[in-house]
C-alpha cells in the first residue's frame, strides 16, 4: 500500500448519522447496520454516544450496543462529552474482551456553538475535557477531538481561521493530536475551507488531521479535493449522507460515504473499502430513517 495515496474513512453513519431519527431504532437494526459497515472494508466505525439520554434519545442504547459489537478487532469509536459519559463507557464495557477503544470529544471553535452544545464558554470545555482525556488514557484508550464550526456557525456566524488553529494548538498542546475539523453546517467552500486549514496546519502537522464535510451547500467533495492538497489523509463520511448535527439549525447533510470512497477511488487513492460492498448498504441504511 502506499501511505501516501491511503485515505483513512470513519464511518459516522451509526452514530452522527442517526442521533437526529425522531423515532426510536432498535438495538438490533443498529447492530445489523454496523455488522453490514464492518463488512465492507471499513475499518473505523462510530457506533454510538454515551450523552445524556434527555437531550439525544436515539443513543441511549450505546451501552446495549458496545456490549453486542461484531468482529470485535475492528476500531469502533464512541463519541463520550464528559465525565459521566466515561462513567458510562466504563459502565458499559467492563466484562468485555474486546471493548472499543477509541473515543472521542467535541469541543468547538465558536462561542455560540459551545455555549448551545456544550453549556459552557470554550476555555471551560477545555477545563471539563482535559480530566476525562486523563482518566481516558490511564485506562488506555485512544482519544479522538472533534472540532465543531470551522468556518461558519449558525449563532456566530464566520468564524475566524485563528479562532480554529487556537483550539486546535490547545488540544496539541494537551496531547490530542487526532482532531477532526467539522464544517458542522456545511457553509463551507474550498476558499474558506483553504484559509482555515493553512492556519490550523501551521499548528498541527496534515497526519493528524481530518476533514468532516456537511454536503448542505454541495461543496463537500470540492472541500475534500482542497484538503488532499493540504495533506489531509482522514475523512469522516456517514453511509447514505444520513444525519447532521441536532444542535445546528440548518445543518443535514453529512456527506455520504459511498460518494467520498467512488471520489478518491477515481483521483486515484486507496480506501481499503470494496465499494460495490458498501453501495450494496446503501438503502438498508436509508431506509432506518423516520
Amino acid at each position: 500500500m502506499n501511505a501516501a495515496n491511503h485515505v483513512e474513512i470513519y464511518e459516522v453513519g451509526p452514530r452522527d448519522g442517526l442521533q437526529n431519527e425522531k423515532q426510536p431504532i432498535s438495538v438490533d437494526a443498529k447492530l445489523d447496520l454496523i455488522g453490514r459497515l464492518a463488512k465492507t472494508g471499513l475499518q473505523n466505525i462510530e457506533v454510538g454516544s454515551f450523552v445524556s439520554p434527555k437531550w439525544v434519545p436515539q443513543m441511549a442504547d450505546t451501552d446495549h450496543i458496545v456490549k453486542a459489537l461484531p468482529d470485535p478487532l475492528l476500531n469502533y469509536q464512541v463519541l463520550i462529552p464528559n465525565m459521566r459519559g466515561l462513567d458510562g463507557y466504563f459502565a458499559a464495557v467492563e466484562g468485555i474482551d474486546h471493548p472499543p477503544k477509541d473515543i472521542a470529544i467535541f469541543l468547538s471553535a465558536s462561542e455560540g456553538f459551545s455555549q448551545s452544545n456544550l453549556n459552557c464558554s470554550i476555555d471551560e470545555s477545555f477545563d471539563r475535557a482535559l480530566p476525562m482525556v486523563d482518566a481516558a488514557r490511564k485506562a488506555g484508550l485512544n482519544v479522538r477531538s472533534y472540532i465543531s464550526c470551522v468556518t461558519d456557525c449558525p449563532f456566530d456566524g464566520p468564524i475566524a481561521p485563528e479562532r480554529v488553529a487556537t483550539v486546535a494548538r490547545r488540544l496539541s498542546e494537551n496531547g490530542l493530536d487526532w482532531q477532526s475539523l467539522g464544517d458542522t453546517i456545511g457553509k463551507g467552500t474550498p476558499d474558506t475551507i483553504g484559509v482555515m486549514l493553512d492556519a490550523v496546519l501551521s499548528e498541527v502537522p496534515a497526519k493528524n488531521v481530518a476533514g468532516h464535510f456537511h454536503d448542505t451547500n454541495g461543496f463537500a467533495l470540492q472541500n475534500i479535493d482542497v484538503s488532499l492538497s493540504k495533506g489531509l489523509r482522514a475523512f469522516d463520511a456517514s453511509i447514505g449522507g444520513l444525519g447532521g448535527c441536532p444542535y445546528a439549525p440548518g445543518a443535514p447533510g453529512n456527506v455520504p460515504t459511498e460518494t467520498v470512497i467512488a471520489h478518491l477511488h477515481a483521483a486515484g487513492f486507496e480506501t481499503g473499502v470494496n465499494l460495490d460492498d458498501l453501495m450494496a448498504q446503501v438503502e438498508f441504511a436509508k431506509g432506518l430513517r423516520s
